[in-house]
Parts: C-alpha cells; structure tokens; sequence
C-alpha cells in the first residue's frame, strides 16, 4: 500500500544549511524544521552568541529555538572550513543567515559566486535593514529597530516615556517573514527549476504591523498620542484592561451585539437607549464614562468570575495571565503546541512545537536542540558522504576549529 501523500510533513526532502543566531534566523529555520526539513544548524567552535546568555549552561530560548535541528561546527575563519560550508551549500536547498549585511564576504564567502555554482540553491538572509540603502550597515538589534521603527513611540501611556514591547517582536516577524519568502522561493523553484536570493528586513517586516497607528497618524495628521490598552486609533469602546479583585482583565467591544450583550452581563440594560452610547463612534467619544461604568463592577469580581460570564455572553473578553499560567495552558498543551519534557541539560522545561499545521501529517516529536557540534560527523557521511577518516582529516586541517 502506497504512503498517504497527506501523512508526510510537506518539506521532508528538504535539505537547510542554517547559519541562524540568536532568534531571527534560528526562529526561521526552527519553523523549517518543524514542517519536515533536515535542519542543520552551523556554528563557531565556541558556538553561536545565544548559547552564551546562558552561562554554564544553555538560556532555555536556545532550547526552544533549536529543537528538532542537528548540529554542527564549522571554522569559518579557517580555509578548510571555508571550503568545507561551500561543499555542504553544494548539496543544500536552502541556505539561511542573519549576520549582518556583508559579514559573510569579509569571511570570503561569495553568495552571488555560490549561487551561480549552484543555481538551485536558495540563499536567505535576514537583517535588520536589508541588504542595501544607506541604513544597511546600522548596528540593528531587537530594541534598535523597535525604536527606529516607530514601536516605542506608540507604545505605553500618553504621560509616560516611549517604551519597547515586552517581547522581541522585530526578531519574530522578521523571521516568520524569512520563512515565507523561503518557502516562496521553494515553490517557485518547483517550477522554474532555480534558486533566487531571499531576504528580509526587520524594520519593513515591521511595518505593516503599525497600520492601526498609522490610520491614528493619517486621522490625525501627526504623531498620535499613546494610548496605553485603550484602542490605537480611539475608533472603539470599550477597550481597555480592567483592575479586577485578583487582577485584571481585557476587554473590548467591536460590535454592537458585543455592546448590549455586555450591557445585560453588568446588569445595566437601560443604558441600551443611552444617546451617549448609540453607535461606536459615540461610545468611543464617550470612552471615559464607559470606563467609569465598568470599573466598579469589575473590582467586585475575580477574572475567573468575569472571564465566564463574558464568555458565556459571547463577549471578548480575556483574563491578564502571568508566564506561569501561560506555560501551563491547557488548551495549546491539549492541541500539542506545548510539551512538559525533561530537557538533558534544563532539567524539567515546557518546549513549543511549531504553530503551523499540517493537517493530516503527524506532529513531529520534539527532538532536543543540538550539543554544540553534536551531528558535524553524522551530517559530513549523510550530505558529503565522508568517512571516518575524512573527517578526522578535516579536524586536523581546522576546519571544526584548533585541533585537540
């Protein structure tokens, strides 16, 4: 009986040569290995700069992002290991960085040269900038391109100071992007039967994301002010977060079934055929005497209280959750997105799957992130088909790194 073609995870024959650090590129690959790839990550002798952050050990980030991916090490600074990643490139698929714009020629790599060598290599870069325009060389990391890209000016209070996001969130869209356009590239290689330059920059991934403040801006003519959780554009109420008895709760109304429905829930029903509150537009002209409506009555309640009546009532409506009640959601645990396991170096740790599906294949188990340098034999036999020996003979050359 042949195998269902729908039980295979949909990028299984694909081969990633991933020189990934920190989240940007290791997220892109990690989301590659989830959906089937032989993910093989490449670092330094002393390994990539994530590993560091942990001290002795490894930052439970590395863990999360290097799941499911076999590793080895190459030095690049060295000619043997050099020639050696431009051998592996020569049986990848895909190749996937994210240093910084040209960091890779001042180690004498020649992308463009690889690609002509091999025309139907994919090769991905993720930057901050990109890779060309006056600003490429800028020094960008999460909380730079925050800034530069206009997060912080319309993040927190309108009396307070900018502030960053609590989550790298420039890293994240960059990478979810960089996975996009590899894949693009993959299915467009199906046809044309040849590779093509992919890359993505933080900042313009990022802006997309601003179309609310950029709506507040063009409205208003200007910067908008912050808005702290009411809404970016002040075009809806309620929306806001709400002091409750043992914490808070958000809250929002964006239809008016929303609006009367969370009328009856705080048993205010007259207030139906208040001229104040008659459209959205008049209830978010009037959003502080909604929040002065509702704060009372949320102060009385718990948020488990108020999250159940609010759903029952169809309203959207969330409790604010700390990290430890996130880690141990029963829902993504139920779907398989979160998985309790006793990580060998961590010790007891709750690992993500990838958030994409693939309906019908099998979730693939989640296979530990890599010792440093853990699979550089396995990979060399498996992609270049080298012997023992050979690959003995590469160590003393350098190519892993100073040799003993």
């Amino acid at each position: 009986m042949s195998e269902d073609p729908s039980a295979r995870l949909p990028l299984q024959e694909l081969r990633v040569l991933d020189l990934g650090q920190i989240y940007n590129g290791s997220y892109a690959s990690f989301l590659l290995a989830h959906a089937g790839a032989d993910v093989v990550k490449v670092e330094p002798p002393e390994g990539e700069p994530l590993r560091a952050r942990g001290g002795d050990r490894i930052p439970l980030a590395f863990a999360m992002l290097n799941s499911n991916k076999r590793g080895v090490v190459l030095d690049l600074k060295t000619a043997a290991g050099r020639e050696l990643l431009l051998r592996l490139a020569g049986e990848a698929d895909v190749m996937l960085e994210n240093f910084a714009p040209g960091a890779l020629d001042r180690l004498g790599i020649d992308v463009e040269a690889l690609m002509a060598r091999h025309p139907r290599l994919i090769c991905a870069s993720g930057s901050g900038y990109g890779l060309s325009g006056p600003d490429r060389d800028n020094l960008a990391m999460d909380l730079t391109v925050q800034a530069i890209g206009g997060v912080m000016s319309i993040n927190g209070e309108d009396d307070g100071p900018p502030l960053k996001t609590g989550l790298a969130i420039c890293d994240f869209l960059g990478a979810v992007h960089l996975y996009a356009g590899i894949v693009t590239a993959v299915a467009e290689r199906a046809v044309t039967g040849r590779g093509r330059r992919v890359e993505v920059a933080m900042q313009e991934a990022l802006y997309p994301a601003l179309a609310s403040n950029l709506t507040s801006m063009h409205n208003q003519g200007g910067q908008p002010v912050r808005r702290g959780n009411r809404h970016p554009t002040g075009a809806s109420a309620p929306y806001n977060v709400y002091p409750c008895a043992d914490g808070h709760v958000a809250l929002l109304s964006v239809k008016e079934v929303h609006w009367t429905a969370l009328l009856d829930v705080i048993g205010r029903g007259d207030l139906k055929d208040d001229a104040r509150f008659a459209t959205q537009h008049l209830r978010a002209a009037n959003e502080a005497d909604i929040d002065a409506l509702l704060l009372p009555w949320f102060a009385r309640r718990s948020r488990a209280e108020i999250a159940a009546a609010l759903k029952a009532a169809r309203v959207p409506a969330a409790p604010v959750r700390n990290l430890p009640e996130v880690t141990a959601d029963a829902h993504m645990h139920a779907r398989g997105m979160l998985h309790d396991v006793a990580h060998p170096v961590l010790g007891p740790v709750t690992l993500p799957g990838s958030p994409l599906r693939f309906h019908g294949a099998a979730r693939p188990e989640i296979r530990f992130d890599p010792v440093l340098g853990e699979h550089t034999g396995e990979v060399l036999g498996d992609w270049l088909e080298l012997d023992g020996d050979a690959v003995r003979a590469l160590g003393d050359a350098g190519a892993f790194g100073p040799a003993g």
